[in-house]
């Protein structure tokens, strides 16, 4: 299954962090990267009094399903040293599933496709980077057309 992933950083060698999150994907066998986008350096959304982030986006090929990504994601932020924080605030790492295939999921621990991805240009500008023809889910338009719409 096509999925990709969200990864941002705005604490303490923010690339060098992103890049370590990557090669610890790369080091599970059931995870194929595929393609990583550029990173652009962004402001911080809702907390505006912390460092600038760095974001990009991956996209990678696996059969975990989405509940054990998200397990396996949260255990790589916290071995690169994320600590449970406030919301929207400075972090180490961040790592989020935006898409996978075109499942829809919305339960208490997982929402797919990420709730915020069409809000936020940060996200949407590197996923159109690698992904311009992926078809949103629920909205059944290009992610192309959609960052469009975010920059207007």
């Amino acid at each position: 299954m096509k999925v990709y992933l969200g990864l941002g950083s705005n604490l303490r060698g923010r690339r060098k962090s992103i890049k370590r999150a990557i090669a610890l994907l790369m080091k599970n066998p059931s995870i194929r990267v595929k393609k990583i986008s550029s990173f652009i350096e962004t402001e911080p959304e809702g907390i505006k009094e912390q460092p600038f982030f760095l974001n990009g986006v991956v996209e990678i090929e696996t059969d975990i399903p989405p509940s054990l990504l998200l397990k396996l994601l949260k255990s790589i932020e916290k071995t690169l040293g994320r600590e449970v924080a406030k919301r929207w605030g400075p972090r180490i790492i961040d790592l989020d599933i935006l898409l996978y295939g075109g499942l829809i999921i919305d339960n208490d621990n997982l929402k797919i496709p990420h709730p915020l991805l069409t809000e936020r240009n940060f996200v949407l500008a590197p996923l159109k980077e690698i992904a311009p023809e992926v078809i949103h889910p629920i909205l059944g338009k290009k992610i192309q057309e959609i960052s469009q719409k975010c920059l207007q």
